[in-house]
């Protein structure tokens, strides 16, 4: 079987049903990854699981250390990654709760360490990212959402934003007109990374909250709370169906 990592975000610093195998901690040539990478079993296959935020969640979107986490998936032998994401939802489908398996991105973060080739001695790579999320790992994940019953919507585009601060009405009235249905801190340089490692990466976007000007009054951490607890359960659900199709 392939080895598949997952990669949580926001209200997923660990698997509940994961049967923990063994703990590393990994050094790269690009500093240490933002935890330990955990091998367990779920639903009876090997896979990896690194918070992306740190366990406990303490590193902020900017402040990640994207090039360590792929290079330490990499070093482990993965070759498909999942990257589960708190988001905030733009248009009319991306309900808070609901799930998404975007098929498209748009980078609006900056000075972010972006690129595994940015010296003369790597060599000018130009990787081919005019689809930035693997084809076949996303019709897996759409498929298994059927399967176990779950609503989700399987295309949309993702805005990347720096953060850690969340967005103004006007950002995300922009970004609407950009053609964004969703809105998140850490989906870039994560799959460029992947794809100058050839590895194959996906997402599965929880929708947190509407993103700001979307309602009325001001986001809370409390409201986000909520609707990731459903999120995230339907989301545990969702990768027990998908790796049940490998």
């Amino acid at each position: 079987m392939t080895k598949l990592a997952i990669i949580g975000g926001t209200g997923l610093t660990q698997l509940g049903d994961l049967k923990i195998i063994k703990r590393e901690q990994l050094k790269t040539p690009y500093g240490s990854p933002s935890a330990e990478f955990i091998t367990g079993e779920l639903n009876q296959q090997e896979v990896i699981f690194l918070a992306r935020h740190g366990n406990p969640h303490t590193i902020a979107p900017h402040k990640i250390n994207y090039r360590a986490n792929i290079w330490g998936l990499k070093q482990l032998g993965v070759e498909h990654i999942i990257a589960v994401a708190a988001v905030g939802g733009i248009t009319a489908e991306m309900v808070p709760a609901h799930i998404a398996i975007p098929d498209q991105i748009i980078d609006y973060s900056y000075d972010r360490q972006h690129t595994f080739f940015e010296h003369e001695k790597d060599g000018l790579t130009h990787i081919d990212f005019t689809y930035p999320y693997n084809q076949k790992l996303r019709s897996r994940l759409i498929t298994a959402a059927a399967q176990a019953n779950i609503k989700i919507s399987p295309l949309g585009t993702y805005g990347c934003t720096q953060g850690p601060r969340l967005e103004t009405a006007a950002e995300i009235q922009r970004m609407e007109r950009d053609g964004c249905d969703l809105v998140g801190m850490t989906g870039m340089p994560e799959a460029a990374l992947a794809k100058e490692l050839d590895m194959d990466y996906a997402s599965i976007s929880v929708i947190a909250n509407w993103a700001a000007g979307k309602t009325e009054g001001e986001i809370t951490m409390v409201e986000i709370e909520q609707h990731l607890h459903v999120g995230m359960a339907n989301t545990a659900e969702l990768l027990k169906a998908f790796i049940a199709l490998s």
